[in-house]
């Protein structure tokens, strides 16, 4: 890969950055990083975040804390059809499953992860070769007080159902903005949780995804769409 820029010392060289990403080809940013494309995004559901992270300066990754902690801000790229909606969930952070008492939602990975986004908005149709898609407008968006009402509350229910046991019992139609799903390679990848008796059992690592509906409002929201 070619050689990182430095990370950005202001969110105004972060988003200017990022702005000049729009429009840009896969395939050209591929190249100037010296990254290969692969053939499609089911092995490589992070290729593109990577990608983009290389000429943001991010290093955080996986890591529970944001892309730019100094910054105060996360990154996240946001795949979207023709017509800018979303085309899929959103993922947030892993979801804790053990050592919970005393864990809420002021000092949660979700709030610090959210508190404020740079949004990466991308063209994720299937039918477009992964080469020929491009980088939309990047936008920056912190939750308004209802949002942020809504996330915590949503919150509150997955935790109070993790603490009671409930994991194996949560869907990902729970939730209004926020759902709780495995979130594995496959299925074999397993680790402790809270069972419905107190006791410790093994099931799937979970995580924090955004819903579709959430993150298409918050598109609204910025872009001012009907």
């Amino acid at each position: 890969m070619a050689l990182k820029p430095p990370r950005p010392s202001s969110v105004d060289e972060l988003f200017e950055r990022a702005s000049q990403l729009a429009g840009q080809r896969f395939a050209d940013l591929a190249a100037c990083a010296e990254l290969a494309i692969p053939a499609d995004l089911r092995r490589d559901k992070g290729w593109v975040g990577m990608m983009l992270e290389h000429y943001l300066g991010a290093t955080a990754g996986s890591k529970p804390t944001q892309d730019f902690p100094e910054l105060g801000i996360e990154l996240k790229t946001l795949p979207v059809d023709a017509a800018g909606k979303p085309l899929e969930t959103t993922f947030v952070c892993v979801a804790p499953l053990l050592n919970i008492a005393g864990v809420n939602w002021q000092t949660s990975n979700v709030r610090n992860k959210l508190q404020c986004v740079l949004w990466l908005p991308i063209d994720g149709r299937r039918e477009i070769p992964l080469a020929d898609r491009v980088v939309g407008s990047a936008f920056i968006w912190q939750p308004t007080p209802q949002q942020q009402a809504i996330l915590q509350r949503d919150w509150e229910e997955h935790m109070d159902r993790i603490a009671l046991g409930q994991v194996e019992h949560i869907t990902a139609r729970q939730g209004e903005a926020l759902q709780i799903r495995p979130k594995a390679a496959d299925g074999s990848a397993l680790t402790d949780a809270i069972g419905p008796d107190g006791s410790i059992i093994q099931v799937r690592p979970r995580g924090f995804y955004l819903k579709k509906n959430f993150t298409e409002q918050i598109i609204q929201q910025v872009f001012n769409a009907v």
